[in-house]
């Protein structure tokens, strides 16, 4: 069965339009409520109960109401975390034993986007078979139980202190943070109350960035996808080092003393080199979009690496399938599923400044023999359903693109999963030419978007 509603990272748009209004919301609720109360073995009397954790943005009081009247009127009882990173909800909804856990986030994106996400009992991302029962609800009339059976709401007061808890949990007891200068920036979203306090407990000097979420100013400026923000505190604030998370808190950059930026895969393979020394790494699994680079380096500790589609859920499904604990994408999703269920940005940056802590490195040294290969990524604006496959201009593009490249580099075009745009992706040994070659093509889809 086809999905309409849910996409790689749940159901996300803008603000106002479909699917991401009121009235909306709320049906997924009861969706999301009466799948639910249908699969889970209760107890006579019983009914299941949901965690409910948003961002920053300010669209989240809404949608947070439209949610829990849907989920009442299924008969689900509701607990409200408030602003908590995504997750900090998957972390809670294991710890509290509870059915499913809701994140009301659109991660990366702009204030005016918003989105909803689920995570099944054990905190891990919602089956897809669980996704399509949801969709079918959706297509029915929605109901109301019984007054009797209606569920209720309360607020967990002690949400981020249990997080807070959970992750300094995931550091090493034997190690500390403590004469360690870091630049923190929170990108005035979910993890903007958490994160610096995780670092500062464990002993760092903490200069925090992007800590004043207003509702509208989440991911501007700041944070993992605009990282110059970052790199300005670590020089003007001579830290150490520089961590920076996204609206949600499920992805990392890190930025040393000098300036240089760390993204996804430099970060995996600090974590990598540490799991190897410990023999405890039997794999690492990338993506589409890591670096050839990155491929090799993996592959010269002796262990396979595989590549996953792009999505932090598809790096999940091969990390189960090969029985590995490590993986991610360039972009900073890390999967440490030795220490959590999902992609945590506050727990992999962790796992990285343990690695360098034991080994008494910084950044640069710990990634000293990582050698990348040039990469021009470009995205590319396009319509809603534009068919980019069949337009010969951009099949032209490629194909000349690859022809000069050999096999010393390659070309990936691949559509985003939360925005319309097409990524347009280039990779070799020269540095000049993967640049000429990207922009040839995305000048290519360009045109035949217009």
């Amino acid at each position: 069965m086809a999905r309409r509603y849910f996409g790689t990272d749940g159901i996300r748009g803008r603000v106002g339009n479909f699917p991401i209004t009121p009235d909306f919301v709320m049906r997924l609720g009861y969706a999301a409520g009466k799948t639910l109360v249908a699969r889970e073995k209760l107890q006579p009397g019983e009914q299941p109960a949901v965690l409910i954790g948003k961002d920053t943005r300010i669209s989240g009081y809404m949608l947070e109401a439209a949610l829990e009247a849907g989920f009442a009127a299924a008969g689900v009882h509701v607990i409200l975390a408030g602003p908590i990173p995504t997750p900090a909800v998957a972390y809670l909804t294991r710890a509290l034993r509870l059915q499913a856990g809701v994140v009301i986030s659109a991660s990366h994106n702009p204030y005016y986007d918003n989105g909803i996400k689920f995570f099944f009992a054990m905190g891990t991302k919602l089956p897809d078979a669980m996704e399509e029962e949801i969709e079918r609800h959706l297509d029915e009339p929605m109901g109301c139980a019984e007054s009797a059976h209606l569920g209720r709401a309360r607020r967990i007061e002690d949400a981020a202190g249990r997080y807070i808890e959970f992750c300094k949990s995931t550091f090493p007891n034997e190690l500390d943070l403590r004469g360690l200068k870091i630049a923190l920036d929170c990108a005035n979203g979910a993890a903007y109350h958490i994160a610096p306090k995780v670092f500062h407990e464990l002993g760092a000097e903490v200069v925090s960035v992007g800590v004043g979420p207003n509702g509208l100013n989440i991911n501007e400026g700041v944070g993992a996808t605009e990282p110059a923000s970052l790199r300005e505190a670590v020089l003007k604030r001579g830290a150490d080092l520089g961590i920076a998370l996204d609206g949600d808190g499920d992805r990392v950059l890190m930025c040393d003393r000098a300036g240089a930026l760390y993204d996804g895969d430099k970060l995996i393979y600090v974590i990598a080199r540490k799991q190897q020394a410990e023999g405890r790494l039997s794999g690492v699994v990338g993506t589409l979009m890591s670096n050839l680079g990155f491929e090799h380096a993996i592959g010269r500790l002796g262990v396979p690496f595989h590549r996953a589609k792009v999505g932090d859920r598809y790096v999940l499904e091969q990390l189960l399938e090969h029985g590995h604990k490590l993986g991610g994408e360039n972009s900073g999703h890390i999967l440490c599923l030795d220490r959590h269920t999902t992609g945590d940005g506050i727990i992999s940056a962790l796992q990285v400044l343990a690695a360098l802590r034991e080994r008494g490195q910084t950044l640069a040294e710990a990634c000293a023999d990582l050698v990348f290969y040039p990469q021009r990524l470009i995205n590319v604006r396009m319509k809603a359903g534009f068919d980019w496959k069949s337009d010969a201009g951009i099949s032209a593009a490629v194909s000349d693109a690859e022809t000069e490249l050999g096999q010393g580099g390659r070309v990936l075009l691949r559509p985003s999963g939360t925005e319309p745009l097409l990524r347009v992706l280039v990779e070799g040994a020269d540095g000049v030419q993967v640049e000429r070659l990207a922009r040839m093509i995305a000048e290519a889809v360009t045109r035949a978007a217009e």
